[in-house]
């Protein structure tokens, strides 16, 4: 019997890639890297190459467009992952242009194959292959021509013992029937989106043979560095998500006294905590309790701050919790967001700090901060990113803002308290003619919980329960009420 053949996955160099084609790229594999102009599809090929060359591991890069290869590469060389000393030893750049030109595809195929054969490369990059489709519609070239040049090239590409790319323009990938989408063993699809005032970047593995991509658009940044990948979240058939993930009987302290007890001993470990009130009813301040409570018992926290800035959000207690290095705090202040970004990004900093809380402030202000694009599907967005949190063992607080009715309740604008194992109200009463503070427990799932109402001050030493609402009749249902009965 015959073995199996292994084939070695290749590192893309490219943050977040390798996550979403499986491992990374199948060496000797013939790819495609597709999409709208101005996508990146070069800066992705150069990041990949720049990454992966090196003496014993050449690259070839064909450039075909009516460009000096020199012109392309002042713009490349800004990014970080350019590497100048590569160039002419471990890269080298031969412009096809002059061949196209005359529109003559043997030259080119003939051309191209005395060049792999003499520089006997590693990694093959042809850019840009839509020029020449627009080369053969110069040069009168029937559509049977440009098929056999096609079929020729991707023929010749695979057969060298050599990772290949091929770089172009098109569509979408529903609207392209070409030759080359076949033969291609990878298809890298990328684009950018206009939604109102936002430019939103995103990949899609279209194919790629002999491994388990992952599916679906992912958002990605071109930034200094190069392209950076947030592959989405996804929630996997059977994952165990919110009260599943509880550690058991474990409980965590919130960090006010009596509240816990209102809980039923704390927040089971692992559960996901909406904490909901108007504005300035205290959400912060309990948050900061809950990360102030964690820090003391050795749980380090994390703290994503969509309403305020840093120098806004740090009070005096979680100012010192952020110097002393047991709170890191995430500026997600930037236009533009998306969840997978934000995740990313709290991934990273839980990680590193070990952290074992997470705040999430406010969910107001993070749909606020998204992307138009990516706002429209908040819920189902979030679901996967709490269902992620949590799937890695985090406890969640998030707050979320709300009109007080005072007779309405409600926990969420958008429909989200689905997401919650636990849910905290706060809101104002009238009492003898002044606004007091309220909060009760509406649900702890699986678990006993009070069902008091009870009012609370916030003062130097943080939040203080008080007394029941059980002495004030109809407060709550919005009979008028000058004082306890």
């Amino acid at each position: 019997m015959s073995k199996k053949v292994t084939i070695r996955s290749l590192p893309s160099g490219v943050p977040g890639l390798d996550n979403l084609l499986g491992g990374g790229l199948p060496e000797f594999s013939f790819n495609l890297i597709a999409g709208t102009p101005g996508s990146g599809k070069t800066t992705l090929a150069h990041q990949i190459m720049f990454s992966l060359a090196k003496p014993d591991y050449r690259a070839l890069f064909f450039t075909v467009l009516g460009e000096p290869a020199l012109k392309m590469l002042r713009y490349q060389q800004q990014f970080q992952f350019f590497d100048q000393d590569k160039v002419n030893t471990s890269i080298r750049f031969v412009n096809l242009s002059a061949e196209l030109l005359e529109g003559d595809f043997d030259r080119v195929l003939t051309r191209i194959a005395a060049e792999v054969q003499a520089y006997a490369p590693s990694l093959v990059f042809v850019d840009s292959f839509r020029s020449v489709v627009h080369s053969a519609n110069r040069g009168g070239q029937s559509v049977s021509d440009l098929q056999r040049f096609v079929q020729q090239l991707g023929l010749q590409m695979t057969s060298w013992q050599a990772t290949t790319f091929l770089i172009g323009e098109y569509l979408t990938p529903e609207q392209e029937s070409s030759p080359i989408f076949t033969v291609a063993d990878g298809i890298l699809w990328l684009a950018q989106n206009v939604h109102r005032n936002s430019m939103v970047r995103k990949m899609q593995v279209v194919k790629m043979r002999g491994q388990a991509q992952a599916p679906g658009l992912h958002t990605f940044r071109i930034s200094d560095a190069g392209i950076q990948v947030f592959p989405r979240a996804i929630v996997q058939p059977g994952a165990a998500t919110g009260s599943e993930t509880s550690t058991g009987d474990a409980r965590v302290p919130i960090g006010v006294p009596g509240l816990d007890e209102m809980l039923g001993g704390g927040l089971p470990a692992g559960y996901s905590l909406l904490l909901v009130g108007p504005s300035g009813s205290g959400k912060t301040i309990l948050a900061t309790e809950f990360l102030a409570e964690g820090a003391r018992r050795g749980e380090p926290g994390v703290i994503a701050a969509f309403e305020k800035s840093p120098s806004q959000l740090l009070n005096t207690k979680l100012s010192e919790l952020v110097s002393a290095g047991k709170v890191g705090v995430i500026n997600t202040r930037s236009l533009d967001l998306s969840i997978d970004e934000t995740l990313h990004d709290l991934i990273e900093m839980i990680k590193r700090m070990r952290a074992k809380r997470v705040v999430i402030d406010s969910l107001s202000g993070f749909e606020l901060a998204l992307a138009p694009e990516f706002s429209e599907d908040f819920r189902g967005s979030l679901y996967r990113m709490v269902a992620e949190l949590t799937g890695m063992g985090m406890t969640i607080l998030m707050t979320s803002e709300l009109e007080d009715r005072y007779t309405d309740l409600r926990f969420s604008p958008f429909g989200s308290a689905f997401l919650a194992d636990a849910i905290i109200v706060q809101r104002y009463v009238e009492i003898a003619g002044q606004f007091k503070r309220a909060m009760s427990v509406v649900k702890v799932r699986g678990s006993q919980h009070s069902k008091d109402i009870r009012l609370f001050d916030i003062t130097d030493a943080g939040i203080i329960l008080g007394e029941t609402m059980s002495g004030y009749a109809g407060i709550l249902s919005g009979r008028p009420t000058l004082g306890p009965n």
